[in-house]
C-alpha cells in the first residue's frame, strides 16, 4: 500500500505528469509548440467548506434517524423523565467538550483527516493505521449500511401502508440511496454541500414539527406526565453509566468537520464558531423535543413504542403524521452524505500519507472532487447490505471509535507537553479535554464490563491491522511482479476515472 516515488503516471484530458524536484507531481497542458504552460486551474480540494456549510456538516451528520424512532435508551437506563432530561443536556455537555478539543486540533494541526490525523501526529503511523484499518474493512461500511437501511426503510413506508414493507424493497432502495450519495459527492463538492445545507434544514423542520406542537400542550396544561418527574427510587446508579453511553451515541457526529479542515475557509475562526453553533443547536433540539414527547406520552407508553416520532403524529396530526416518516428518510439521506463527504477525506490523506494505495490520493481532472477516495467503501458497503449481520459489527466496533477517540483527544494533552510552542490560535482549558478523555475511556471499559463477547470480537477485528501494517507498510522487499502490477493498477484507474495527483 505505501506509495513510491514516481511509481505511477498520470492521464487524463490532456494533462502531462510532470515530477518536481520535491518528488511531487503536478499536471501541466503540453502546447502544440511544446512550451509548457502552467495549469489555469490547480487541481486540488477547494475551500469551499464555509461557516454555513460546516454547521450543516456538524448538525447533518449527528442529527440521524434515531432521536425519531427511538430515544428509549436514555429513558430506561436513567429511570425517570426528569432524570433522562438531565442526562440528555450532560451528554450534550460532554460532547461539546469533546468538540472544543477537536476544535483546538483542528486549528493547531490544520490538516484534513479527523481522529486518524491527530493520532498520526501524536503517536506515530503504527497506531494512525490500526484505527484506519478498523475503518476501513469495517466500521465506516458498516456505519454507512445501517443508516441507508434506515433511509431504505423509511422512504417506503408511506408507500406500503398499513402492511410492512418487505425486506428486499428496503435493501433495494438502500442500494440506490447509496448510490445516489456516492455518485453526488463523486460529482461536486459545491452541490454536495449545498444539498446537505437543504437536508439539514428538513432536519431542522422536522423537529420543529414536533416541538411546536408538544409545547402547545403543554401551554394547555397536559403537564401530568411530568409530576414526580425526579422519582429517586426509580432511578437506579448501575444504570447512569448505560444512559450516558446512549446519550453519547446519540451526540455523535461533533468531528465530521475535522476530517474536511483541509477544505474549511478561514479554519482558525471557523471550525471553533460552527462546532460551538452546532453543538448549542443539537443540544437545545434534543432536549425540547424530548420534552415534546414527554407532553403527549408517558414514559410507560414511549418505552412501548417502537417509532417515538410517528407515534406522536399520530396522536396529535391524524393523517398528516404519514409525512413523518420521509422527515425521517430525509434525516438519513442526510447523515448518509454528510459521513460520506466527511470520512472520504481520511482515506485521501492516509493515501496522501502513504497508508493507502496512491491513486486514493488523486483528484479528478475538472471536478476536483477526491472520486477515488469516495467510491473506496461503495462495494465493501453493498457486500455488507446485503449478506452480513452488519448491527452485530456494529456491535463489535461501537468501542473502538471512543477507545480512538479518546486515544486523539489525550494527544491534545500529549502535545501541550511535548510541544507547547506549537501555535494554538484556539485553545481550551486542559479540565475540557481531561474530563472529556477519562468519559471516552469510561465507555470503552463499559462496553467490557456489558458485552465482552461482541466487544472482543471488534477488538480481535482491528488486531488484523497489525499483520497489514508490516505487511503493506513496514515490508518493502515486495515482489518486482507485484510493484508491476500495482503500477499497472494504478494507471488504468487513474484513464478511467479522469483523475490526477494533486498540485501542491
Amino acid at each position: 500500500m505505501s506509495k513510491r516515488a514516481g511509481s505511477s503516471p498520470s492521464y487524463g484530458s490532456g494533462c502531462e505528469v510532470v515530477q518536481n524536484g520535491n518528488g511531487t507531481s503536478s499536471s501541466t497542458k503540453v502546447p502544440p509548440e511544446g512550451k509548457v504552460e502552467p495549469p489555469k486551474d490547480k487541481v486540488e480540494l477547494k475551500k469551499k467548506v464555509t461557516l454555513l456549510r460546516g454547521i450543516s456538516i456538524i448538525i447533518g451528520t449527528i442529527i440521524g434517524a434515531g432521536i425519531f424512532i427511538s430515544p428509549k435508551g436514555i429513558l430506561k437506563h436513567s429511570g425517570s423523565v426528569g432524570m433522562s432530561l438531565v442526562v440528555w443536556i450532560a451528554c450534550g455537555v460532554l460532547s461539546l467538550f469533546g468538540a472544543l478539543s477537536y476544535a483546538e486540533l483542528g486549528t493547531c494541526i490544520q490538516k484534513s483527516g479527523g481522529h486518524y490525523i491527530y493520532i498520526l501526529e501524536t503517536f506515530g503511523p503504527f497506531m494512525a493505521f490500526v484505527r484506519l484499518w478498523a475503518d476501513l474493512i469495517a466500521i465506516r461500511p458498516a456505519g454507512l449500511a445501517v443508516i441507508s437501511l434506515a433511509f431504505g426503510r423509511y422512504i417506503l413506508e408511506p408507500i406500503f401502508t398499513p402492511c410492512g414493507v418487505p425486506e428486499i424493497a428496503i435493501k433495494l432502495a438502500t442500494s440506490i440511496g447509496i448510490t445516489s450519495v456516492m455518485y453526488l459527492n463523486s460529482m461536486s463538492v459545491t452541490w454536495t454541500a449545498r444539498i446537505q445545507i437543504f437536508l439539514t434544514g428538513c432536519k431542522l423542520l422536522a423537529m420543529a414539527i414536533i416541538i411546536l406542537p408538544g409545547f402547545y400542550q403543554l401551554c394547555k396544561g397536559e403537564t401530568q406526565n411530568f409530576q414526580n418527574a425526579f422519582q429517586l427510587e426509580s432511578v437506579h446508579l448501575t444504570g447512569l453509566p448505560l444512559a450516558f453511553y446512549s446519550g453519547m451515541y446519540a451526540y455523535a457526529g461533533w468531528f465530521y468537520l475535522n476530517f474536511v479542515t483541509e477544505e474549511v475557509e478561514n479554519p482558525e475562526r471557523t471550525v471553533p464558531l460552527a462546532i460551538c453553533i452546532s453543538m448549542a443547536i443539537v443540544t437545545c433540539c434534543y432536549v425540547l423535543t424530548n420534552v415534546a414527547y414527554f407532553a403527549v406520552m408517558s414514559a410507560e407508553e414511549l418505552l412501548a413504542s417502537d417509532a417515538v416520532a410517528v407515534t406522536f403524529a399520530e396522536r396529535l396530526m391524524g393523517n398528516f403524521s404519514v409525512v413523518v416518516p420521509i422527515f425521517v428518510a430525509l434525516s438519513c439521506f442526510g447523515s448518509m452524505n454528510g459521513c460520506l463527504f466527511a470520512f472520504s477525506r481520511m482515506f485521501y490523506v492516509a493515501s496522501r500519507e502513504g497508508h493507502l494505495p496512491e491513486v486514493l490520493s488523486m483528484i479528478h481532472i475538472r471536478r476536483h472532487t477526491p472520486l477515488p477516495a469516495v467510491i473506496i467503501l461503495y462495494p465493501v458497503t453493498l457486500l455488507i447490505l446485503w449478506s452480513g449481520d452488519l448491527y452485530s459489527l456494529l456491535n463489535f466496533m461501537s468501542f473502538l471509535r471512543w477507545l480512538f477517540i479518546g486515544v486523539a483527544v489525550l494527544g491534545l494533552i500529549y502535545l501541550r507537553y511535548t510541544r507547547p510552542d506549537m501555535p494554538r490560535p484556539f485553545k481550551v482549558p486542559l479540565f475540557i479535554p481531561a474530563v472529556f478523555c477519562f468519559t471516552c475511556f469510561l465507555m470503552v471499559f463499559l462496553s467490557l464490563y456489558s458485552d465482552p463477547v461482541n466487544t472482543g470480537i471488534g477488538f480481535a477485528i482491528s488486531l488484523t491491522g497489525i499483520p497489514a501494517y508490516y505487511i503493506f507498510i513496514v515490508f518493502n522487499n515486495k515482489p518486482k511482479w507485484l510493484l508491476r502490477l500495482s503500477d499497472s493498477l494504478n494507471r488504468s484507474i487513474q484513464i478511467i476515472l479522469e483523475v490526477v495527483p494533486a498540485d501542491h
